[in-house]
């Protein structure tokens, strides 16, 4: 571990996939994992988090009588572990502008789309029904705009006659796995950053679709 790791909070709500990648990337890399926030107590990533030796805090969102109040209370479990960045790896919950605005441009989100297209859930389902030739997975800045905010990187595939709303999800899983270790990657080294007017890499804004990721 170098001294020059950034720190990274990964908020999960589920199996923690993204969570598991993300980890498994970090060795040698210039980010570590310092801790895994759960809104709920039996997601499996907390079990992941376990197995790496990363400390794990649960959040309850069903303990609070509001979205604030949760929001306040994720907001303290974040900062006791002084994070760079926060990642979030499948977080079902939608975050107040409040909130987002604390953390502006330091909180990731991934998207099982090709952004802007198909913001939201059943992404795969829709592109389906759609009749999309091309589908993919988009990396995000999180902004108050759910799923609006600007696209970091992309990477797509393509939509074969056989494929269904699951083969579709696994295929960009495996998309999902290479491409968010890497913008997480990115901006732990200072090349990424969020700006009034877009995200830019390396100094260059970046383009609505964010930059093409040809990882296989």
């Amino acid at each position: 571990m170098h001294n020059n790791q950034r720190s990274v909070v990964v908020l999960i709500s589920g199996n923690g996939s993204n969570l598991q990648a993300i980890m498994d990337f970090s060795n040698g890399e210039n980010y570590r994992v310092c801790g895994v926030i759960s809104n709920k107590p039996d997601a499996y990533g907390l079990t992941r988090a376990e197995k790496s030796n990363v400390p794990s805090t649960v959040v309850d969102h069903r303990q609070f009588a509001s979205r604030e109040l949760f929001e306040v209370t994720l907001a303290e479990a974040i900062d006791k572990y002084e994070p760079a960045l926060i990642v979030l790896a499948g977080f079902m919950r939608i975050l107040g502008a409040d909130f987002v605005k604390r953390y502006q441009g330091k909180i990731l989100n991934i998207h099982p789309s090709l952004l802007p297209n198909y913001p939201g859930t059943n992404t795969h389902q829709r592109v389906l029904d759609a009749g999309e030739k091309l589908h993919g997975v988009s990396v995000h800045f999180v902004t108050e705009e759910l799923d609006g905010g600007p696209v970091i990187a992309q990477e797509s595939i393509t939509v074969e006659s056989f494929d269904d709303a699951e083969t579709l999800a696994l295929k960009i899983h495996e998309k999902e796995h290479i491409l968010y270790p890497t913008v997480v990657s990115w901006f732990a080294d200072g090349r990424l950053r969020l700006e009034a007017n877009g995200a830019y890499l390396d100094e260059q804004l970046l383009p609505e679709t964010g930059e093409r990721i040809h990882a296989s």
